[in-house]
């Protein structure tokens, strides 16, 4: 027995050692080496704090900006993004900074946005606008839907006011359910009432102090972040399974979103063939992610589009629905459209992880370096945008996005070149789709009741609502 108790105790020693060992690495000895490394490389920015690194001063300047709302004009980033505006001021282009043990820097010079957004990425055919054009009968019957219900709105008294962003929110989540997942887009709308509850969750636990394995202790916040994600994958692993058989029986075919993905699998769903483990195509798990992706970034997307260009709407399509050649016809939509996403992109910043040795910009950056590329600072950039870049003109891209700027890269809302959003088209398409029809028939202006604050959470948005006067034509 006594011989036991001692070969477990050496067992345990040793087990806890390990643990102690490989907590000190994780925890301090890698991260300090990494920031030894990077400063010798010349990058400037803060230094490592035991666990947290600035986790906490993050969510102190989220929490302190929240509750300021702006006056009205285009000069958010300081609300934001209060952390990454400052510490950009105060370290320059590249700075450093920990995002808990995890050595970040924060991108915002186009040349390098352009260096790391030029790896490969998988192409999917399924927004190529000859597929789009089938999905027009969609974006028309959720846009029609929005009109109709609008005039009731406004009926009574011929003006009423009225929130657009849960309006639009609605809209955009109605054409995503109809285009994804065809006869069954009333089921594909709970993908999206979860991923809301979900997307606020989240944002929550970002803005707390950063505790490694808390997210494993079953709190109710936690228990209800993990029941979220198992039912929306559950959601919609149901949704593919029955695509996958009513594309088997002849019952339906790849006319939607999901069809089309499922087309493009490694393996196609409709045959027996083996798996060519060349194929560049997607796993069914991928094709689940991409739907999941689609309802996140397309909805919030195409959520801070719509404006006014009244006079154009009326000279290209006069009272008639808009067609896909209307719309492609519409430029001063299309100009202020780009606007509002270079002012007010939905993601202001996108993410990538080095895995192994990378050469950026002439400096080799180590494995576990996280980048933040700023789509909120680089597209607001004096140096290349000119002195008037907090200033809403859409007449930059009266010669398109390659010539709107000093830099053919300081404009991406909807990233760059091979990690172009593949939604990009199809967005485009819903916004001016939308914006035309509601120019038809309403004229509106801004309610004296709405409050300037925009805000994250995940994706931008209006703290407060967009409360606009609507008028019946």
């Amino acid at each position: 027995m006594n011989g036991f108790l001692f070969i477990a105790l050496v067992v345990s020693s040793c087990l806890l050692l390990r643990f102690s060992v490989k907590t000190f690495h994780s925890l301090w000895w890698k991260p300090k080496r990494l920031e030894k490394r990077l400063k010798k490389l010349g990058i400037k920015g803060t230094s490592y704090r035991f666990l947290f690194g600035d986790l906490k001063d993050y969510a102190r300047l989220m929490d302190a900006t929240s509750y300021k709302p702006l006056s009205l004009n285009h000069h958010i980033s300081p609300r934001v993004s209060p952390f990454i505006t400052e510490a950009v001021k105060t370290f320059g282009k590249i700075p450093l900074f920990w995002f808990a043990t995890r050595p970040t820097l924060i991108i915002t010079d186009p040349g390098l946005v352009k260096e790391v957004l030029s790896g490969k990425k998988l192409v999917t055919p399924a927004f190529h606008l000859r597929k789009l054009k089938a999905m027009t009968p969609a974006f028309l019957a959720s846009c029609t839907d929005l009109i109709e219900q609008w005039k009731k709105f406004v009926a009574p008294d011929g003006s009423c006011e009225l929130d657009v962003w849960p309006e639009i929110q609605n809209l955009t989540a109605d054409v995503i359910s109809r285009t994804a997942f065809g006869s069954n887009f009333e089921e594909g709308k709970r993908v999206f009432e979860l991923q809301k509850q979900q997307m606020a969750l989240v944002m929550e636990a970002v803005r707390s102090v950063y505790l490694p394995g808390f997210r494993f202790i079953p709190t109710t916040k936690n228990r209800r972040r993990m029941y979220l994600d198992k039912e929306i994958k559950a959601n919609l692993r149901d949704l593919v399974q029955r695509k996958l058989s009513a594309m088997e029986n002849g019952e339906s075919g790849a006319d939607d979103l999901l069809g089309m993905l499922l087309l493009n699998c490694k393996q196609s769903p409709l045959s027996t063939d083996t798996i060519d483990p060349e194929n560049d195509g997607m796993t069914i798990e991928e094709v689940i992610e991409e739907c999941k992706l689609f309802y996140f970034a397309g909805q919030d997307t195409t959520s801070n589009l719509l404006t006014k260009a009244r006079e154009e709407v009326q000279q290209i399509c006069g009272k008639n629905v808009p067609s896909l050649e209307n719309l492609n016809h519409l430029k001063i939509v299309t100009m202020i459209l780009y606007e509002v996403l270079r002012l007010y992109p939905a993601a202001v910043n996108q993410w990538r992880y080095i895995v192994k040795e990378t050469e950026i910009g002439n400096i080799s950056l180590p494995a576990g370096v996280q980048l933040l590329l700023s789509v909120l600072l680089v597209q607001r950039d004096l140096e290349v945008w000119g002195n008037d870049a907090e200033e809403f003109r859409p007449d930059r891209f009266s010669e398109g996005i390659a010539k709107a700027a000093k830099d053919q890269v300081a404009f991406f809302a909807f990233g760059w070149g091979p990690r172009s959003c593949l939604g990009q088209n199809f967005a485009m398409i819903e916004a001016r789709m939308a914006m035309a029809m509601i120019l038809q028939h309403f004229s509106f202006e801004l309610s004296p009741s709405y409050i300037h604050a925009p805000h994250i959470v995940i994706t931008l948005k209006p703290q407060h609502g967009a409360q606009i006067i609507l008028h019946a034509l």
